[in-house]
């Protein structure tokens, strides 16, 4: 079985963000995420189905809540985005990638 690295085979071109699956089973699914100046529209609030655990592995975002507050996420930080709380991505460094990884999850599914 070869290992690979969360690091490596990042898309030279980011025109939009590039979403990888890493990993899925029964009420799961791990992604990577690399954004660099990416945001949701304005508009576009995410109301998700499944719990979301989410950690900033290198770069920094912004997480905007729609009751009005914002978490800035820096390397190492994570936070966990229960069901159907709407949220978007506010800022991610436009210098740099933001590289996520994001844990879906079903808590109501037996794992």
């Amino acid at each position: 079985m070869a290992s690979r690295n969360l690091f490596e085979a990042i898309p030279d071109d980011l025109a939009l963000e590039a979403i990888t699956e890493l990993a899925r089973g029964s009420g799961v699914r791990i992604e990577r995420i690399v954004s660099r100046g990416h945001s949701s529209p304005v508009s576009g609030w995410y109301d998700q189905a499944d719990d979301e655990w989410v950690a900033v592995l290198t770069g920094e975002a912004v997480l905007s809540f729609d009751h009005g507050s914002d978490v800035h996420l820096k390397p190492g930080d994570y936070i966990t985005i229960p069901a159907h709380k709407r949220h978007r991505v506010a800022w991610t460094s436009p210098d740099e990638e933001t590289i996520w990884l994001a844990v879906h999850y079903n808590q109501e599914t037996d794992m």
